[in-house]
């Protein structure tokens, strides 16, 4: 009996051991990868986005959009506000007009209109500087249709910041 009784006991501890395990281990998960949204009740964010590299757009949109949709993120109590506020050169990336473009760069503004339907449909919100786009030479009538129009992105930029939304700039 007391065989019995032993091994009962080992095995109810070694099932005790292996729970406690499972438990501390999935403490550090919980608590989640980004201490610095501890306490965040939701994050609001505006790219001040001048950068006229496709290339580099095309690197740093899916980054936008991991912000927008990351897990933890969305976790927040309040739903992750993000615009994108293009100016400068940046208004190049978004003009569909491809006269003059050789095949490779043509293939790189594609892909970064294709990143631009994909954050609008992700509920991002873009802005394109008109003042940037008089200054750039850029046509207005070749402007993305998913990209709202704002006179003066500093303003825009700058009223975000106002209301609280956090600014990341995209020189």
């Amino acid at each position: 009996m007391t065989t019995k009784s032993s091994r009962s006991v080992r095995s109810l501890t070694a099932i005790a051991f292996s729970l406690a395990i499972l438990v501390f281990s999935a403490i550090p998960a919980a608590a989640g990868e980004y201490v610095s949204l501890t306490g965040v009740k939701g994050l609001d964010s505006v790219f001040d986005f001048s950068l006229g590299s496709p290339e580099a757009a095309a690197v740093i949109f899916p980054a936008i959009l991991d912000v927008h949709q990351n897990r933890e993120v969305r976790s927040l109590p309040a739903a992750p506000r993000t615009v994108i506020v293009f100016h400068g050169s940046a208004v190049k990336l978004i003009s569909t007009d491809r006269k003059g473009m050789e095949k490779n760069d043509m293939a790189a503004y594609d892909k970064v209109a294709e990143f631009i339907r994909q954050l609008k449909k992700a509920g991002i919100k873009m802005e394109v500087c008109m003042y940037a786009v008089k200054v750039f030479g850029v046509d207005p009538a070749t402007l993305m249709p998913e990209i709202d129009r704002v006179g003066n992105g500093f303003i825009s930029v700058l009223g975000y910041q106002a209301q609280g939304y956090s600014v990341q700039a995209i020189p």
